[in-house]
């Protein structure tokens, strides 16, 4: 049975309600709270699926990046929001350096703070 999402326009409080399909529209909502008919419908967050090509066309997208490297905050949180949407781990290093973006460190001050992550991995050649 779907829930549908209310608000009470005189206690402004928020609720839900299970009814079938049929039922709404038909069936009268009161809040639970304060027995108001005044309720107001609440559309629920839409999560859209996106592949990982779409996501991947508007982090390339250089307007989206412009006035990064003046902003260290900025640059922290697309950097996070990178992360976040592409469902990758990137280990508590990443997260370091993000968490010190956001706080408004510079990527100079960062790399001074932290000289080891600079350092290229040794390989066998």
């Amino acid at each position: 049975m779907p829930t549908y999402e209310y608000r009470c326009l005189d206690c402004n409080r928020r609720f839900e309600i299970f009814m079938t399909y049929a039922e709404y529209g038909t069936r009268p909502v009161a809040c639970p709270h304060c027995g108001s008919k005044n309720v107001q419908r609440r559309i629920g967050r839409v999560r859209v699926a996106r592949s990982e090509e779409a996501l991947l066309d508007d982090f390339a997208d250089p307007t989206a990046l412009e006035g990064l490297e003046d902003d260290p905050q900025a640059l922290g949180r697309v950097m996070r929001k990178m992360s976040r949407e592409l469902g990758e781990d990137l280990g508590p290093e990443f997260d370091e350096v993000v968490d010190r973006l956001e706080a408004g460190q510079s990527p100079d001050e960062i790399e001074s703070a932290l000289p080891d992550l600079a350092e290229e991995p040794q390989g066998d050649l």
